[in-house]
């Protein structure tokens, strides 16, 4: 009996401390971005941003007592070394992994995970991408484990050439894009947009450049001077924006710019006063629109405060509140359950509702276009970069209205 006893009271011990641990989970996520190079302060501003995420999350207890530590692994910007990294975190047992510069390393990822997966069941590995915009990942190339929270190319250029197209100034247009899968995306859509919507404008140059190689974009805003355009449509990101807004402001390029990313780190201290009224974004937040959430102050303003940076992250923001739910909704942190229970779900995030698309593990929601203008305190409240310059939102389209269709055809796991 009394051995019984003790065995009884063991397992109710073993139990509790069992218990405790699932309680106080830790769930590790695997940052893979560039942390070297040319584009090593977009990677670490971003990389900051996840930490930040995650840190407030943990703060406010999203997911019941489990918290999220973000690691940071350098990929060199690289496919191949992405795919080192990614069996270097699997070897540390973590099962979730977040990735967003480069959709050419966002597409080897998707591959290498499905095929993990498929090779190591009950080790599973969940892909949450912030910003590798590539539509073939959620149609012609979609994954299961699999998840975009940005909008892809597509939907963004749609929003882009049909708010453009209402300027009747608008008569010459120079593309100029990376040279790899997204940049000829980029540059594909935005011709047949501007054939559909406004067949009169022409284009007048058509560049692409290689990724994160160029230094000196002098070149490049020579030609766009000559050619008379009085418009740029350009995917650039990272230092390769920043670099051509910077050569092009030195050469005296009166054009206006149309981008995805001119809210990133490095752009807006390049654009300064000369991009004031000239340069705009589309993308799926504005740190200034009239309606956004009470928490975007919390978190641009924390973030500020601790790194002396600016967060213009929020599809980070969804995609750990996401993950927050699905483990509540679950009650485990087993990527197995936790991607069946995100299918179709919606969290408020820093741009409002926030869907992941059961079809294609594509995000749905708004999209704003904003203009590059001096801060006043009111339109613009936050600056970026210290510049004294913000982003003033001018339109912001609901999620139905940046929907496009999927030509994915989902296979799920069993």
């Amino acid at each position: 009996m009394r051995m019984l006893r003790s065995l009884l009271v063991g397992a109710v011990v073993s139990s509790a401390l069992v218990a405790g641990a699932a309680q106080a989970d830790t769930v590790k996520i695997a940052f893979i971005d560039p942390l070297s190079g040319l584009m090593a302060s977009l990677g670490t501003n971003q990389l900051h941003s996840w930490q930040y995420t995650a840190d407030f999350a943990n703060e406010h207890n999203w997911a019941n007592g489990t918290k999220f530590e973000v690691v940071g692994f350098d990929n060199k910007l690289s496919p191949q070394e992405s795919l080192t990294v990614l069996q270097q975190a699997a070897d540390q047992g973590i099962r979730y992994i977040v990735q967003g510069n480069g959709s050419s390393v966002g597409l080897a990822l998707e591959d290498a995970v499905a095929k993990y997966n498929s090779r190591n069941p009950g080790k599973e590995i969940v892909y949450l991408n912030y910003a590798a915009v590539d539509p073939a990942m959620t149609n012609a190339r979609c994954d299961y484990w699999h998840f975009r929270f940005d909008a892809n190319a597509d939907m963004k250029m749609d929003a882009l050439t049909t708010f453009l197209a209402r300027d009747k100034d608008i008569k010459k247009v120079y593309l100029i894009n990376q040279d790899y899968s997204f940049g000829h995306d980029v540059s594909r859509v935005a011709r047949e947009d501007l054939k559909s919507k406004r067949p009169d404008i022409v284009i007048v140059g058509d560049d692409f450049h290689p990724l994160a190689r160029v230094k000196d974009f002098s070149p490049y805003a020579t030609k766009i001077k000559a050619s008379g355009a009085d418009t740029v449509i350009t995917g650039n990101w990272g230092s390769d924006l920043a670099l051509l807004v910077k050569a092009s402001k030195d050469a005296g390029v009166t054009s206006n710019f149309y981008t995805y990313y001119a809210g990133t780190t490095g752009v807006p201290t390049a654009m300064g006063a000369s991009g004031a009224d000239h340069v705009k974004y589309v993308g799926v937040f504005g740190p200034n629109s009239a309606n956004n959430p009470p928490v975007v102050g919390q978190i641009i303003e924390g973030f500020k405060k601790k790194y002396n940076d600016d967060y213009y992250l929020p599809t980070a923001y969804a995609a750990i509140a996401m993950l927050s739910r699905a483990m509540n909704a679950t009650k485990s942190t087993d990527p197995v359950k936790v991607a069946k229970a995100m299918e179709g779900m919606t969290v408020d995030s820093m741009n409002g509702p926030v869907t992941m698309r059961a079809a294609d593990h594509q995000a749905q929601q708004s999209l704003v276009i904003a203009t590059w203008i001096k801060a006043d305190g009111k339109t613009v409240k936050y600056d970026q970069e210290n510049t004294g310059y913000g982003w003033r939102t001018d339109v912001q389209l609901g999620p139905t209205a940046a929907t496009q269709p999927t030509t994915c055809q989902m296979k799920r796991p069993g």
